[in-house]
């Protein structure tokens, strides 16, 4: 049986000499073990290291994997603050590979998988690339999303009214048992939804530590990656996503920072993490800031999910690692319920 996840090499080969400038002899195809959602691959050839990302194969929910808002979106803000990899072709649904995919340049750096941040030199090291992150973060969300030319990237307002329905309705559609606490979340989500403030920003959606790529001997973010989340919408929901981590165990396949000592590290702690965030962009501070945590959960556990049921039905980029986050989700919502009941 043929791995749907392989790529016909001769086929791409000469698709990509014809459609990216100055592309020739690729000589190996290697997919990344990283990345639940959309297969991603990289490309090595003569004139150079190239990023493949596609959707995956096989039968997906609506508005999923959709790889070609990712190509927009980091192409748009290649001529801002925000770092991203330079984006060189977008296919269409009809490609060599049989589904949509786009080509990037490969970013040399350094990725962290573990957020307490082992292989540094030091404190002060931890320190500087959180606060890399943080300014990274900040510099996202003071993006002219009309002079970016993504001023229709998204619905302006109601930002978590909608995002609630559409994480709710992929939850229920990759359901695949009944899960206590997910229920609980669920109901206290809908009846705590704050008014709509006004505030609209390009938000990341995935913004975390492994998704960026940190040059090799210095912190500093070369690319922020991951974009297929992206839209309009609420800065505080990446900020609250983030700050997830600080609460995930890091005993835990997530590898949150959740149990460790982080003032020994260097690490900051949420507060001043948050309050680093507020200072950068001229904010007094985060009112309902459980509800944003709480959202956060709620949200990363319907995601795990629809990954548990593409694993199931054998759609998933990486098997059996996806068959873990069925268990993922039970935790997840366990530790948004916690904080029910303290919202401020």
């Amino acid at each position: 049986m043929i791995d749907a996840n392989t790529l016909d090499q001769a086929a791409l080969a000469s698709y990509l000499e014809a459609e990216i400038p100055g592309f020739g002899g690729l000589r190996s195809i290697e997919k990344f073990k990283s990345g639940q959602s959309n297969p991603t691959y990289l490309l090595t050839a003569a004139s150079g290291r190239y990023v493949l990302r596609a959707k995956p194969p096989g039968r997906l929910l609506r508005s999923a994997h959709q790889v070609d808002r990712e190509f927009r979106v980091m192409k748009a803000l290649s001529a801002t603050a925000v770092p991203v990899p330079v984006m060189l072709h977008l296919s269409g649904e009809t490609s060599p590979i049989g589904r949509m995919f786009y080509v990037m340049d490969f970013v040399d750096g350094r990725i962290f998988w573990d957020p307490a941040l082992p292989e540094v030199s030091g404190n002060d090291e931890r320190a500087a690339i959180y606060d890399a992150m943080n300014a990274t973060l900040a510099a996202l969300h003071d993006v002219d999303v009309e002079a970016a030319g993504l001023g229709d990237f998204g619905k302006p307002g109601s930002y978590f009214e909608r995002q609630f329905a559409r994480w709710t309705g992929q939850y229920r559609a990759s359901e695949t048992g009944t899960v206590a606490d997910m229920d609980r979340l669920i109901a206290w989500l809908e009846t705590h939804l704050p008014a709509d403030d006004g505030r609209v920003s390009l938000v990341h959606g995935d913004y975390r530590l492994d998704n960026m790529i940190f040059a090799p001997e210095r912190p500093q973010v070369l690319a922020v990656l991951d974009w297929e989340l992206s839209t309009l919408g609420h800065p505080f929901a990446d900020i609250a996503y983030q700050c997830m981590q600080w609460r995930l165990p890091h005993s835990s396949g997530f590898r949150g920072l959740g149990g460790i000592d982080r003032a020994a590290l260097g690490l900051p702690s949420e507060e001043a993490y948050v309050a680093a965030y507020c200072r950068r962009r001229g904010l007094a501070g985060i009112r309902n800031w459980i509800f944003f945590l709480a959202f956060s959960f709620f949200r990363f556990a319907a995601i795990c999910q629809g990954v548990y049921r593409r694993a199931l039905d054998g759609n998933a980029s990486n098997p059996e690692r996806a068959k873990t986050y069925g268990e993922a989700v039970k935790l997840l919502a366990g530790l948004a319920v916690k904080l029910l009941g303290k919202e401020t």
